[in-house]
């Protein structure tokens, strides 16, 4: 290949100079980006920092004058029974419906049967149903059980309405792992169970860590199935005492905003500490080998 030289009057730019300017532009856009998304947060923790008092409208971009907590204390208080609730909830909720998921994306994947291709169909189709329309045979059938109005109820709630994407989750992550390692279990004696517990399981520790972010932060964010199923005020999550702060004639919005940044932590801290995590765990069920 020949390269004609630059000629006589002409300029001449250096091979890595346009992707500079362009990384440039597009380090700047980034840091524009994550300004405009943390710009409520800042907005939350510093008016949650004040006093009463100095909560108004055209002050709201301004630190707080001196540090005494503002409204965290009454936040706390006020919230602390649903924060340990939601804890109460979101553990075993998370962790059941990752087990029945993982379950069954080991039997569709590696253990096909006749119609498994149809039940994994009808199991995706629950992802698509909107809450609303299945309140009204869900509280029925929390009644029959004795479980409505309490929160185990919520717990077996979001077990149940987890199953389709987790189950999806680990399928795709189980249909990576090799058909060679399963039939070579089988020939050594191993059953379905062994199976399961002995190499699948050890093996997903990927998708366990992508579903658990997933269904912690869906169920700790959760409202409707919180307000609906659960009577008991203390045993209610925390997301349905934060709605309860709105008071009838007046608003403490320094409360507000704390008790907002006390919900918000818990899956704040999940991303920071286990968010490259997930990404790494969707990376590993996306290729095969």
């Amino acid at each position: 290949m020949v390269t004609t030289p630059p000629t006589l009057g002409s300029t001449y730019e250096a091979p890595g100079r346009k992707s500079g300017v362009g990384r440039v532009i597009v380090w700047i856009l980034l840091i524009l980006a994550t300004l405009f998304f943390l710009a409520p947060v800042y907005v939350m923790i510093v008016n949650g920092l004040k006093d009463k008092a100095y909560m108004t409208l055209s002050d709201m971009w301004k630190l707080p004058m001196y540090l005494n907590g503002g409204g965290f204390p009454v936040a706390w208080q006020t919230l602390d029974q649903n924060l340990w609730a939601s804890l109460r909830i979101v553990i075993p909720a998370t962790i059941g419906s990752a087990l029945v998921g993982a379950l069954n994306g080991y039997l569709l994947s590696k253990w096909k049967f006749k119609g498994s291709d149809v039940i994994f169909t009808l199991i995706l189709f629950g992802m698509f149903i909107p809450y609303q329309a299945i309140l009204l045979p869900m509280i029925e059938m929390m009644q029959q059980i004795g479980l409505y109005g309490k929160w185990q109820g919520l717990v077996l709630v979001h077990i149940i309405y987890g199953i389709p994407i987790t189950s999806l989750i680990f399928r795709n992550y189980f249909t990576n792992v090799p058909n060679d390692l399963v039939e070579a279990a089988r020939i050594d004696g191993a059953g379905l169970w062994a199976i399961f517990r002995q190499i699948m399981l050890p093996l997903a520790l990927p998708a366990f860590v992508v579903v658990g972010i997933f269904q912690f932060t869906n169920i700790w964010n959760d409202f409707l199935f919180g307000v609906t199923v659960v009577f008991n005020p203390a045993d209610q999550p925390v997301t349905v005492a934060l709605n309860n702060l709105n008071g009838t004639n007046s608003v403490d919005w320094t409360v507000v905003m704390a008790a907002a940044v006390l919900a918000a932590l818990p899956t704040a801290l999940v991303y920071i500490f286990l968010g490259r995590y997930f990404i790494r765990g969707l990376l590993a069920g996306s290729m095969k080998g």
